[in-house]
C-alpha cells in the first residue's frame, strides 16, 4: 500500500503536480452539475426580456488573438536578443519575449548562474522542478552532482557560468518541443557571446545537438571536441553526458570521469602559465 502511495505521488510529481491546494478532496465533477443545476434554475426563473434590450445591437465579435508563425517568432527572438549589450539587459528581454509559450506554465525564469566572466560555461537542456522553483539552473539532484563533478577537476560552481538552452520549465518536465527550443535559442547563444568562456561544455544530447548542429547521440558526441563559433572566432567545445543521467545510469559515471579528465587537461592548457 505504502509502496503504491509513493509510486502515485511520484507520477504526480513527474506531471507536475508538487503543491497540494487544499486539505481536503474536491470533487470537481459534482461542483459542475451543481453550478449547471443552478444555472437551469436561473433560466427557469429568470424575466423574459425588454423589447427594447432585444433589439439593442450586439457587440462586435472579437477578434481572434494574432498568432505569429514560427519563422516570425524565430525572428522576434533574433532581434530582441541581438540588442542585448549586457546580461542584465538579455535577461530583462528574455522576461518580456512572448514568443515562448512555456512562460505561461512555468512559476519563473531561470536565467544563469555563477561567474558572469567565467572561462567555462556549461549548458544544459531546460530547467527541472527544483530550478522552476529556485530561479536558478541545476540546484536539484542533477545540480547536486555536477557540483560534485566540478569539484573533482578543483573547479568551483561559483567560477563557472550555467544555463539551459530553454529558460522555462516545460510542464511536467517534459521535452522541448523544436519551436520552444528554437525561439530560444537565440537568447542562449547572445548569453554565449556575453559570457564570452574559453570553453563552452554541452551537457546532454539536446543541449550538444542545439548547440553544435550535430546529429548523433551523446555516446558518439561525448568525449570529443569541437569548435564552436564565437563572433570572428571558435572556442573549444565538449559534449559530456548530464548529470541526470548519471542519476539513471550511475555505472556510466566512468565515462563521465573521462570527459572531466579531458575537460580538465583543456583547462589546464587554455589557463596563462603562472
Amino acid at each position: 500500500m505504502v509502496e503504491n502511495l509513493v509510486e502515485l505521488l511520484r507520477w504526480y510529481s513527474a506531471m507536475g503536480v508538487d503543491i497540494a491546494v487544499d486539505d481536503a478532496p474536491h470533487d470537481r465533477l459534482a461542483e459542475c452539475r451543481e453550478a449547471r443545476t443552478r444555472a437551469a434554475a436561473d433560466v427557469d426563473v429568470a424575466p423574459p426580456p425588454k423589447p427594447e434590450a432585444a433589439l439593442a445591437p450586439r457587440a462586435a465579435p472579437r477578434e481572434p488573438a494574432l498568432v505569429l508563425p514560427a519563422d516570425a517568432l524565430e525572428q522576434s527572438a533574433r532581434d530582441s536578443a541581438a540588442g542585448a549589450q549586457t546580461l542584465a539587459e538579455l535577461r530583462e528581454r528574455l522576461l518580456r519575449f512572448e514568443g515562448c509559450g512555456l512562460k505561461a506554465t512555468a512559476t519563473q525564469l531561470v536565467f544563469g548562474d555563477g561567474d558572469p566572466n567565467a572561462e567555462i560555461m556549461f549548458v544544459g537542456e531546460a530547467p527541472g522542478a527544483d530550478e522552476d522553483r529556485q530561479g536558478l539552473p541545476f540546484v536539484g539532484r542533477a545540480g547536486q552532482l555536477l557540483d560534485k563533478m566540478l569539484a573533482a577537476i578543483g573547479l568551483e560552481r561559483g567560477k563557472v557560468y550555467i544555463a539551459n538552452v530553454v529558460p522555462w520549465r516545460p510542464p511536467g518536465n517534459r521535452t522541448p518541443t523544436p519551436l520552444e527550443t528554437a525561439v530560444c535559442l537565440p537568447f542562449t547563444r547572445r548569453q554565449i557571446e556575453l559570457v564570452h568562456p574559453k570553453i563552452l561544455v554541452c551537457l546532454g544530447a539536446a543541449s550538444a545537438q542545439t548547440l553544435l548542429g550535430a546529429k548523433e547521440g551523446i555516446m558518439r558526441l561525448r568525449g570529443r571536441w569541437f569548435d564552436y563559433p564565437l563572433g570572428e572566432t571558435k572556442i573549444r567545445a565538449i559534449a559530456m553526458l548530464h548529470p541526470a543521467y548519471l542519476l539513471r545510469q550511475p555505472a556510466q559515471k566512468k565515462l563521465a570521469w573521462r570527459d572531466l579528465r579531458l575537460l580538465a587537461k583543456e583547462i589546464g592548457r587554455s589557463s596563462p602559465a603562472r
